[in-house]
């Protein structure tokens, strides 16, 4: 067989784990969007689609790592190829762990209605980092798509206002717990899903770290967010 007829499919296996990799992504992203609307009107119908949807997770998780050792093993890439995929590896855990937090909103907002919901609790902060969590995640799916490394550090510095909006959240309900106790339980269930929300926004914000590894061919995890950006620029 020839070097070239080898490089092609060896090629082929990559565009294949990409296009599987992207279509989990697509579906933590539908997951995150459903979660969204349940914070507004809950449905239990949308709880039971996300449960769902977080074992097809788990099942793809699964399945697609065991391509990436599959082809490892087959191909003995070096370089660039390999740092792809072990990036793919990495990135496939983190969509998998987002879909658990998915899985816990729902989990979350079904107790919210079973206590019979609150209205007096405000929830701007809350829907605000939500809308950038899935935002960010859409943007991360595309930056490994075209394997955009300014992008990708852009991502980075944007999830400092996830991060932000939930210490601001953080802040309203304790302030809401201390002048109404009454609310505390039910506060505390919307504190769960606005840690949730702000871990999606991290695992986005790590998948962006690894396009940034697998373009730089540099482990930016950990260090200066302004260092990262420098290493993005690079050419």
């Amino acid at each position: 067989m020839s070097d070239k007829h080898l490089s092609s499919q060896f090629d082929a296996a990559l565009n294949t784990l990409s296009t599987h990799l992207l279509a989990m992504g697509g579906m933590v992203e539908r997951q995150t969007t459903r979660c969204l609307t349940l914070i507004d009107d809950y449905d239990p119908a949308l709880v039971q689609e996300i449960r769902d949807s977080e074992r097809e997770l788990n099942a793809l998780e699964i399945e697609i790592d065991e391509e990436i050792h599959r082809v490892i093993a087959r191909r003995q890439p070096a370089a660039r190829d390999l740092r792809l995929l072990m990036a793919m590896s990495k990135c496939v855990t983190n969509l998998e762990r987002m879909g658990d937090e998915a899985r816990k909103i729902s989990k979350r907002m079904r107790r919210i209605d079973e206590n019979g919901g609150i209205s007096s609790i405000p929830l701007t902060e809350l829907r605000s980092s939500g809308e950038m969590a899935a935002s960010i995640l859409h943007r991360v799916l595309d930056a490994f798509a075209r394997m955009d490394a300014v992008a990708a550090a852009q991502i980075v510095r944007d999830d400092q206002a996830i991060d932000d909006a939930f210490r601001a959240f953080v802040r309203r309900l304790v302030t809401q717990m201390s002048e109404r106790p009454q609310t505390v339980s039910v506060a505390l269930e919307y504190l769960f899903i606005a840690k949730a929300l702000e871990r999606i926004g991290d695992h986005a914000k790590n998948i962006a770290e690894f396009v940034v590894f697998v373009v730089k061919g540099r482990d930016v995890r950990h260090i200066p967010l302004g260092e990262l950006e420098r290493e993005a620029l690079t050419t």
